[in-house]
C-alpha cells in the first residue's frame, strides 16, 4: 500500500497509508503504524505519569517493535500505567507475530480477545476493512462497511430505516453540531439544537470520500433502498477479502426456509434471536421487531459447504437493542419529544410496544396485526386532522 495518498481516497484515519503491502491485497503493520498506536491518548503518559513510563514512551516511539521484558513494566509507579501497556504490548507482539493484519485479526477472534481494550480491536478491523474494500466505487457498500468498526445507533423515521454513528450523534448531541462554542452554550443552559445527520443518496453520495473519516452520514437500509444490498455487497467483499471465498449475498424481507440449518447474527441481539428462532423457542413479537436486516448467502463453490448443510440457505442477521427507543426520542426536537412515539400507541395498546410479525404465527395473527394497524392508523390520522 503506497504512503501517497489519492484525491479518492477514503478512511485516511484508519492509517492504512503507514502498512506496508502484503501478498493477496492484505496489509503488514510498519514502526509508523505503532506510532500512531502510541499516539492515542491512552498511551502517551500524563502529565503526572512516572519517568520510567515517559522514557518507556519515548523509547517506543523511536523503535515501535522492540522487546520490553516484564521488569521494565513492573517498573512503573502506576498501577494502572503497568496494566495499560501490558494489554498493548500483547496486542503489539500477537499482531506482529502474524504475517499480516488481516491473519491476525483472524487469529484474534478465532483464539481469546480477552484482556485486549476495544480500542485496539476498532482501529485493527478499521485496517482490515480499509483494505477489504480497496478500490470499491460504490459508497454506499463504503457506508454500510463502517459497522465493521464503528458502533450505530438505528432509527425508524417517514419509511426509512436509519442507522446513523453512535459518537457522531452523541457529540453532535452535546455541542449542537457547533463544537466547542456549541458545548460551551449547553453548559450555559441554552436548549439544544436539533440533531441533523445528512442521509447518503444519489445527489450527495459524490462527497462520501471526502467525509469518510467524519463518519457523518446516514445509511437508509430499508427494503428496496441502496442501502440495503449496500451492506450485502460489503458483507461480501469483506468475506472473500479475509476467507478467500466468493461469495453472493442479497438482502431479504424474511426467513424464507422454515427448516433452515446455518445462520450468523451480525451482533449480539441478532445472534440471540435468531438462536431462539433456530431452536424452536418462542421470541416475543417486540424481540422479532428488532431484527433491521436479513440476508441469504450462498457460496459460489458449493463443494466447500458441509453435505448436512448443502442446498440450505445461510441466513445473516442485524438487529438493533432497545436502547434505541430512547435515542429515539432523544432526537426529537426541543418541544417536540411526545411525537417520537411506537405506532401501536396509537392504537391505544399497553400489552404490546411493537407491531408484531404474525410469520411464525397462525393465519388468525395476520388479521390481528391488521386490525391493530387499521386501528392506529385511524386514530393517527385523526389526531393530524385536528392538529391542522
Amino acid at each position: 500500500m503506497s504512503a501517497v495518498l489519492s484525491p479518492g481516497d477514503f478512511w485516511v484515519a484508519s492509517g492504512h497509508h503507514l502498512c506496508e503491502a502484503a501478498p493477496h491485497g492484505r496489509l503488514r503493520a510498519t514502526p509508523d503504524l505503532w506510532r500512531a498506536f502510541l499516539a492515542r491518548p491512552e498511551l502517551v503518559p500524563p502529565p503526572e505519569a512516572c519517568a520510567a513510563e515517559v522514557a518507556l514512551h519515548e523509547a517506543l516511539l523511536a523503535a515501535p517493535e522492540q522487546p520490553i521484558d516484564a521488569a521494565r513494566i513492573a517498573s512503573l509507579a502506576d498501577a494502572d500505567g503497568q496494566e495499560n501497556w501490558r494489554h498493548f504490548l500483547g496486542f503489539r507482539d500477537r499482531v506482529c507475530a502474524a504475517p499480516s493484519l488481516e491473519e491476525a485479526w483472524l487469529a484474534l477472534y478465532r483464539g481469546d480477545v480477552g484482556g485486549i481494550p476495544p480500542i485496539f480491536l476498532q482501529m485493527l478491523t478499521h485496517l482490515v476493512a480499509r483494505a477489504a474494500m480497496e478500490g470499491e466505487g460504490d459508497p454506499y457498500a463504503l457506508r454500510a462497511a463502517e459497522l465493521f468498526f464503528r458502533p450505530q445507533r438505528a432509527a425508524i423515521n417517514q419509511g426509512s430505516l436509519l442507522l446513523a454513528d453512535e459518537e457522531v450523534l452523541e457529540m453532535r448531541g452535546r455541542d449542537g453540531g457547533f463544537g466547542a462554542l456549541g458545548q460551551l452554550l449547553v453548559e450555559a443552559g441554552a436548549p439544544p439544537r436539533e440533531v441533523e445527520i445528512d442521509v447518503l443518496s444519489d445527489i450527495n453520495s459524490h462527497f462520501y470520500h471526502g467525509r469518510s473519516d467524519a463518519h457523518d452520514f446516514a445509511l437508509d437500509i430499508a427494503e428496496g433502498r441502496p442501502g440495503q444490498q449496500g451492506l450485502a455487497r460489503a458483507l461480501s467483499r469483506f468475506i472473500r477479502h479475509l476467507f478467500g471465498e466468493e461469495v453472493t449475498i442479497r438482502a431479504v424481507p424474511t426467513i424464507e426456509d422454515r427448516d433452515w440449518r446455518w445462520h450468523i447474527g451480525l451482533d449480539t441481539e441478532a445472534t440471540s434471536i435468531t438462536n431462539d428462532l433456530w431452536q424452536g423457542k418462542k421470541v416475543a413479537q417486540a424481540r422479532l421487531a428488532r431484527i433491521l436486516w436479513l440476508g441469504v448467502l450462498e457460496f459460489a463453490n458449493g463443494a466447500r459447504v458441509l453435505p448436512r448443510v448443502a442446498g440450505k440457505p445461510i441466513y445473516l442477521a442485524l438487529a438493533m437493542d432497545a436502547a434505541n427507543l430512547s435515542r429515539v426520542r432523544q432526537l426529537a426536537p426541543a418541544g417536540e419529544m411526545e411525537r417520537a412515539q411506537l405506532f401501536l400507541e396509537f392504537a391505544g395498546e399497553t400489552s404490546r410496544i411493537d407491531v408484531p410479525d404474525p410469520y411464525y404465527g397462525k393465519p388468525a395473527d395476520f388479521e390481528i396485526v391488521l386490525d391493530l394497524l387499521e386501528v392506529a392508523s385511524r386514530r393517527l390520522l385523526h389526531r393530524w386532522t385536528e392538529s391542522m
